[in-house]
């Protein structure tokens, strides 16, 4: 479609390239009121006629640009009887039907409005020639974004003091799509609305009957879950009059996202920043990113202790063995990297080897753990275990870890020898079939999720490639094709005639052992699934991904592929597994120590024909028999730490918005398109980040509106919104429930809630100016280390995420300006190197985006040559290329001029010019400390000076606090001698 759903459930315009619609010709006027005469025009009585039209239609134009009164709405008129249409339209039955073409005329044919123009086309195919079918290409109308002049309206379109009555505006850059529409539908017999079957794809027709002075209840409404030829003759076949329910739900929150926008953004501006906005939906997912984020700092791990032990079938190999696994292990690749678990396994199965782990000890299941609360050394205890497991000459190491929480303050190894005379004995073996069943067939969440898993794709990604293949693709000798069904929907089912399709394709495909004796059939694990009635699926599962390859992008190939896969799959039986348990008890010595190994084997692919199996890190066992005697060639104790809770994905997030009931389907991939351009969050590796000003803004939204940032008032507002589609509850009221306690707050809010800017956290540092406790303070770059005692002392410091100061980091480099040392600073662009007298001194090197040195440019040489854009002079420099020009007034003008362009002899000139120039500007040599020259390029890693990172002091009243807390007592005095906390670079 020619739409992308917002986070507020609008659907704005997509770049889609459209068809233009011809203009209004008087004539057309004319014949579309009178009979058309039976015999030609004399070719000068023509022309004549077409001068006349044209004089008349500039009049018009002239007059309407001159009239700055709003046009009047187009009168509802009757349609044509049968008898006019027949004889004012003469086309043949086997025509191909009019799609928003230049010039497209529905003089007694049944117009049919879409919103985006691949749907019309692919449409066109499944109409006969009475037929045009037309595109809106979104939506045509919306509330205002300002009040008009003289209204006092706090939200522009939504009259709040009568009933939350909205006015709506035809779109700037949609007056000509409307007009055209006006015309078309004045002219056509019939009018058909085949808009999108959600709620906004209802509110769009609704619009469009406005405009068109159609009344809801007679129009002609027509949905359809795939664009295939039987789906639109039995929609057009079955029509239905505009559901107002639908289409009142979609007002509500459409008007319900404005206030919130409208009025909660002022706050902000007035209590954060300029510029910032606030929305209901959107809002909330940032806050959930930002408790995950104070979730993850304020996480302490448990401890535990886990023991692998490695077995070989034949007990003589065990000696041997120990060497070449210690050599295997000790292997890297060209990245440094040790061997992979699977390259582990591998190796293993090659020697007759089983991997397990300690699961009794002394007839009791293993577990040596430290909670988080009462962290303790475990040494003891772990060298008592691995003994008796079978290692001898224990010795236990611990480390200190600062950046370490509880028990992960102190990092532990323990070594030893494999006795060789350690021996296990095969205790049990224990084998089991297990069955694993094919998921669900794609809904819009799962979908995302998925493709973000596996191909790798944004949800905005994937909703822009599902919707092409939706709406159609042009394939060869077929046309243009909807190659699956519609893809906002939260509902698994399957229609019958799908699965007829499916079970068919399979058996005739895979065979009987594939197919089930009964339809697969799934349910929705969303009880508020209401988006449509099926699952996303392909619209003929016998058009494969492979016969598509050609005709289809990278992107919807690999999309394509996911669908037709998962939908295929979820119509086949479950694969079938042999999961193996054996359990080793020693034998040489009785410890009481028992390990456990597993592997599993398929038995049966199943559904896995089609989907593949996935690469596994689990073992083969070989075979094995009880009483069976191995040896032991490795035995490696690990100290363990639970981890926090994982950073969101998009993937992750899209799951739990759908879990929360925080949005619908349409509006996901929106949602995150929308806190990311607002930097509320961030991305890295994939990741989600909240940035400062994301946890600022949350932290005032919550303080203000700690109702509507509720995750569970955000799912009760959903239901509300679905009670009116489905019940046809008073919006109107809803509203006004609402309103009532957001005003309250907003008023409260205004008069008590500080400025951010005035707010200050402590922090431990020790200001170096001054002396002073530090405090960390929110500016215009986020938040940033600040004395305590400002504006008296001016220090200040950027900052990492965990509050870490970024200190300069001394170089290996000598500043060629007055001879001094060089270091490592940050700024809010980046890092960048400087002399230690900076700013006194001003030369600085920037780094590219390896961080790797660049060399400074002499600077330009202004010519007589005049940029061809805005005539200013134009700069000459020397490129990797040769000379090239450039305008002086750059950013402000991108003008350029090629080289070639000018004569031999303003080149030569020219070239002496720059040669001068360059020798009275020599490139400048950056040299180590001892003298050797630094090449362009050098990471700056490379130069880098142990132990020259700058070091902040820690306050001696932080210091006491922090052991005041530990103890459980009152804060001491403070403390005379500070200490010394490192600082980061980033």
């Amino acid at each position: 479609m020619a739409r992308a759903s917002s986070a507020d459930g609008t659907k704005t315009d997509a770049p889609t390239k459209t068809r233009k619609v011809a203009k209004v010709k008087a004539k057309a006027t004319e014949e579309a009121a009178t009979p058309a005469e039976p015999k030609a025009k004399p070719k000068a009585a023509e022309s004549a006629a077409k001068k006349k039209a044209a004089k008349k239609t500039a009049a018009k134009k002239t007059a309407k640009a001159a009239t700055p009164k709003p046009a009047k709405a187009a009168k509802a008129t009757r349609a044509p009887k049968a008898k006019e249409a027949d004889a004012a339209v003469e086309a043949p039955e086997d025509g191909e039907p009019e799609a928003g073409t230049e010039g497209a005329s529905a003089r007694g044919k049944q117009l049919v409005i879409v919103e985006s123009p691949a749907k019309a086309k692919t449409i066109n195919k499944y109409l006969g020639s009475n037929f045009v079918v037309q595109a809106s290409v979104g939506h045509i109308r919306d509330l205002p974004t300002k009040s008009e002049k003289g209204a006092k309206q706090p939200v522009p379109g939504v009259d709040l003091e009568h009933g939350f009555r909205p006015t709506y505006v035809v779109l700037t850059n949609k007056s000509k799509t409307v007009a055209d529409l006006k015309r078309l539908a004045k002219s056509a017999s019939q009018v058909w609305f085949a808009t999108d079957l959600d709620r906004e794809g209802e509110a769009i027709a609704w619009h469009l009957a406005e405009e068109l002075k159609i009344p809801p209840q007679a129009a002609r409404r027509v949905v359809f879950n795939a664009i295939t030829q039987q789906a639109v003759h039995r929609a057009f076949a079955n029509p239905r009059p505009i559901d107002v329910n639908k289409v009142n739900a979609q007002q509500a929150r459409r008007i319900l996202d404005r206030i919130v926008g409208y009025q909660a953004s002022p706050l902000l501006w007035k209590k954060v920043a300029r510029g910032l906005s606030a929305g209901r939906v959107q809002s909330v997912a940032v806050k959930l990113i930002v408790e995950r984020e104070r979730e993850i700092a304020a996480f302490v791990p448990d401890e535990r202790w886990e023991v692998t032990v490695r077995l070989c079938v034949d007990p003589g190999q065990a000696g041997p063995l120990t060497n070449a696994w210690a050599q295997f292990l000790a292997t890297v690749d060209e990245k440094g990297k040790g061997p992979t678990l699977k390259a582990q396994n591998s190796w293993m199965s090659q020697h007759a080897s089983i991997e397990s782990e300690l699961a009794e000890l002394g007839g009791e299941k293993f577990a040596l753990t430290a909670a988080s609360t009462a962290p303790r050394d475990l040494s003891a205890d772990v060298t008592r275990v691995v003994e008796a497991v079978g290692l001898h000459d224990i010795k236990v190491t611990a480390r200190d870890n600062p950046e370490g929480k509880g028990p992960q303050k102190t990092l532990r190894t323990v070594t030893g020898a494999v006795d060789p005379a350690v021996r296990y004995r095969v205790k049990s073996v224990e084998t089991k079939r297990t069955s694993s069943r094919p998921l669900a067939p794609f809904i819009t969440s799962s979908l995302q999720i998925a493709a973000a898993n596996q191909l790798g794709f944004t949800t905005q990604r994937t909703m822009r490639a599902a919707q092409q293949l939706y709406e159609g693709i042009a394939i060869p000798n077929e046309g243009q094709v909807g190659l699956i069904t519609y893809m906002r929907t939260d509902a698994t089912a399957l229609s019958a005639e799908a699965i007829t399709q499916l079970r068919g394709f399979i058996g005739s495909r895979y065979g009987e052992t594939y197919l089930p004796e009964k339809p697969n059939i799934y349910t929705s694990s969303n009880k508020d699934a209401q988006e449509a009635h099926e699952a996303i699926r392909p619209t003929d599962i016998n058009r494969r991904p492979e016969d598509l390859r050609e005709a289809l992008t990278d992107e919807q190939f690999k999309l394509y592929s996911l669908i037709w896969a998962r939908t295929v799959a979820c119509q086949m039986t479950p694969a079938q597994w042999d999961a193996t348990a054996v359990m080793f008890e020693r034998s040489d010595k009785p410890t009481g120590a028992v390990v456990r190994a597993t592997g599993r084997t398929l038995v049966f692919d199943g559904f896995l024909k089609v989907l593949g199996v996935q690469a596994a890190d689990e073992q083969t066992l070989p075979s094995l028999g009880e009483g069976q005697a191995l040896g032991a060639f490795s035995i490696e104790p690990a100290q363990k730490f639970t981890s926090p809770p994982p950073r969101y994905t998009e993937a992750s997030l899209v799951k739990t918005l759908e879990a929360e009931g925080i949005g619908r389907p349409s509006t996901y991939a929106s949602i995150i398109s929308v806190i990311q351009e607002r930097k509320y969050v961030e991305q890295l590796d994939r990741r989600f980040y909240a940035t400062d000003l994301g946890e600022v803004v949350t932290d005032k939204l919550v303080e203000a509106f700690s109702d509507l940032m509720d995750v569970g008032y955000t799912r009760a507002m959903e239901a509300q919104l679905d009670e009116i589609e489905d019940k046809g509850a008073d919006w109107q009221k809803m509203l006004e429930r609402f309103y009532g306690g957001f005003r309250r707050s907003l008023d409260i809010a205004s008069d008590t809630m500080t400025h951010a800017k005035a707010e200050a956290q402590p922090a431990i540092y020790k200001c170096p100016k001054c002396g002073a406790p530090t405090c960390y303070r929110f500016g215009k770059n986020g938040r940033f280390l600040s004395c305590t005692r400002y504006p008296e002392c001016d220090y200040a410091a950027p900052i990492t995420r965990d509050g870490r100061p970024l200190l300069p980091e001394r170089v290996d480099m000598v500043c060629p300006d007055d001879g001094s040392d060089m270091e490592l600073r940050n700024s809010r662009f980046g890092p960048f190197l400087a002399s230690v007298n900076f700013p006194h001194t001003k030369f600085v090197i920037n780094l590219d985006k390896k961080e790797g040195v660049k060399l400074p440019t002499p600077p330009a040489l202004e010519v007589d040559v005049p940029c061809p854009k805005c005539g200013a002079p134009l700069n000459l420099r020397m490129g990797k290329r040769g000379p090239w020009l450039g305008c002086s007034k750059f950013p402000k003008c991108r003008g350029r001029l090629a080289w070639t362009s000018l004569d031999d002899e303003k080149q030569a000139a020219l070239g002496k010019q720059l040669a001068a120039h360059e020798k009275a500007h020599p490139p400048v040599v950056l040299k180590r400390r001892d003298g050797r020259v630094i090449a362009e390029g050098t990471p700056v890693a490379e130069l880098l000076i142990p132990g020259g990172l700058a070091e902040l002091e820690i306050h001696p009243d932080a210091l006491a606090n922090k052991a005041a807390a530990e103890a459980g007592a009152a804060p001491p005095p403070p403390a005379a001698a500070p200490e010394k906390a490192p600082a980061l670079r980033n």
